[in-house]
């Protein structure tokens, strides 16, 4: 009788293990993927958000994004520039491997000439489409059973270079213009964004059609990449938001001057613009929109977003609309203000208590950190030049040091100088083409880099610089070349009209855009909506 209990024992403990391997082999099969959230903003500087420093913008869904993140305060753009940058993060390799150097549009070799500039150097010619023969990150994510959308600025080469050619399965408003071809309110002359209402605000429009998105797919693991044409140029806002910054700016005080020259172009140094704040302001309520999408069809706690920029805030040239202070620059130069991004990874399930990381990290680093989130093969023939930041962010495994590259053997429109660089450790060189002159910042000690110390460490200098050298033979980098119509005279006289005509230029508009009548237009850019 004991033995026949027994042998029931047994037999239903039995069926009670087969039970709860089921249900476990059920509950394995339930666990999705991990979605993906890539924000890309365009020319968001640094110190553009609140949770960086600014007491001017506010941008409370990001600092909310920020407060769960972790948070990586050297974060690099790919460039100084949009296009090589966009380049960098879809293939995984720097600059000058993948060859777009300068913004796609950018003129070089002796068309440079046409922009009447009067530079010594004709800039190096540089690829115009993102390759075929690239791998891209949405075409791996693709592969990989992922639905991939792109919404917003693209700027990787004409048709047949367009996102749906690289591995995006829906593309909205991405083509190969670089800025919102018919400003921030809509009609917005975009062939791939269809107009729906007269008035209605782009960055807006682009969350909108990503939450659409999220909401259509979110039985499947996608990757969605919204990338606002916001920030960039022409700026644009709403009169609500300029009036509320307006008398921001009043009550703390409107500095007389708010710019000083730089090397070539005068450089704004205070955070004051109503227009470029209002602009912020709506790309930060985008960016709730998506995030408030993902908590309604409850895909908060299984998708990993990504918040960064493409390049420095525009400081100098362009819309002159920002200031990166304390870093110096900013968008195309080739200090920290042009290069130093915000950089937020939101994993909802790491509880790893290293949530501020100083480790310097650049845009290459997204495509083998999003493939290990992934739980996707490694393509290391593909993304050269980027490293997983999973390690990093989850057991706080810091790397040892390892050299980061730019190149861009350019001029731009903003001011900067032709020259590459190369950050090692703590050290940071940059090594200029017109006069084959090196800088050296200790960048622990000096992150404004105010102290140029090459002569002070001739060794570091040295070899830094034979790295870097290397390093860009390696990968059969372009250069610019001398250009033997060079006229000293003509540049001077150049130089004299920036500063005896640019300069009091931008002073009067800055004061013009803060007083109490300011209006651009009767409609304020088309911001106020038709009736129906």
């Amino acid at each position: 009788m004991k033995n026949l209990l027994l042998i029931i024992v047994i037999i239903l403990n039995l069926f009670s293990c087969k039970k709860k391997d089921s249900e476990q082999v059920t509950l394995f099969k339930e666990v999705k993927k991990p979605n993906i959230l890539f924000i890309l903003v365009d020319d968001l500087g640094v110190k553009d958000l609140g949770f960086t420093g600014s007491t001017f913008y506010e941008t409370p869904n990001i600092d909310a994004l920020a407060a769960k993140s972790t948070i990586f305060t050297q974060g690099y753009a790919g460039s100084r520039v949009c296009s090589p940058s966009r380049a960098t993060i879809m293939t995984g390799k720097f600059t000058a491997r993948h060859g777009i150097t300068d913004w796609i549009g950018a003129k070089s070799g002796e068309d440079w000439r046409k922009n009447n500039r009067e530079d010594q150097l004709l800039p190096a010619n540089y690829v115009l489409n993102l390759p075929k023969e690239e791998i891209t990150l949405a075409e791996t994510m693709q592969s990989n059973g992922y639905k991939t959308f792109f919404a917003g600025k693209w700027h990787l080469g004409k048709e047949g270079s367009y996102p749906e050619n690289h591995g995006f399965d829906i593309n909205i408003g991405g083509w190969e213009s670089g800025s919102p071809k018919g400003g921030y309110f809509s009609p917005f002359k975009n062939p791939k964004l269809e107009n729906k209402k007269d008035g209605e605000n782009l960055s807006i429009r682009l969350a909108n059609e990503t939450s659409n998105f999220i909401k259509q797919h979110k039985e499947t693991p996608f990757f969605a990449f919204l990338s606002f044409y916001a920030v960039h140029g022409p700026i644009q806002t709403n009169q609500e938001k300029w009036q509320k910054y307006r008398n921001k700016a009043k009550n703390i005080g409107i500095k007389e001057n708010g710019f000083k020259m730089e090397r070539k172009l005068p450089i704004r140094k205070t955070q004051d613009n109503p227009i470029y704040a209002g602009l912020v302001e709506s790309m930060d309520d985008a960016v709730g929109i998506v995030l408030n999408a993902l908590k309604e069809h409850h895909l908060d706690k299984n998708t990993i977003v990504i918040f960064t920029s493409d390049n420095g805030g525009v400081a100098s040239g362009d819309a002159f609309s920002t200031s990166n202070l304390p870093y110096k620059g900013g968008k195309g130069y080739q200090w920290e203000g042009g290069i130093r991004e915000p950089y937020l990874v939101y994993v909802p399930w790491n509880t790893s208590e290293y949530i501020i990381i100083d480790y310097p990290v650049t845009g290459a680093d997204f495509y083998p950190t999003i493939l290990d989130y992934t739980n996707i093969k490694f393509l290391p023939n593909q993304h050269k030049d980027g490293i997983s930041l999973k390690p990093i962010i989850e057991e706080n495994k810091i790397p040892n040091k390892r050299p980061l590259f730019w190149h861009y053997p350019h001029y731009g429109n903003q001011g900067g100088d032709p020259s590459s660089m190369i950050r090692e450790g703590d050290w940071k060189l940059i090594h200029y083409y017109e006069n084959n002159s090196n800088e050296l910042y200790n960048l622990k000690e000096d992150a404004s880099e105010q102290h140029n110390v090459a002569n002070k460490f001739p060794e570091i200098t040295t070899k830094l610089n034979q790295k870097l050298h290397n390093w860009l033979v390696s990968v059969n980098a372009k250069y610019p070349k001398k250009d033997y119509q060079f006229n000293i005279e003509k540049r001077r006289l150049y130089e004299t009209r920036i500063v005896t005509k640019l300069l009091p230029k931008l002073e009067k508009e800055r004061i013009k855009m803060l007083k109490k009548d300011f209006q651009p237009n009767p409609n304020w850019w088309g911001s106020k909506q038709t009736k129906d």
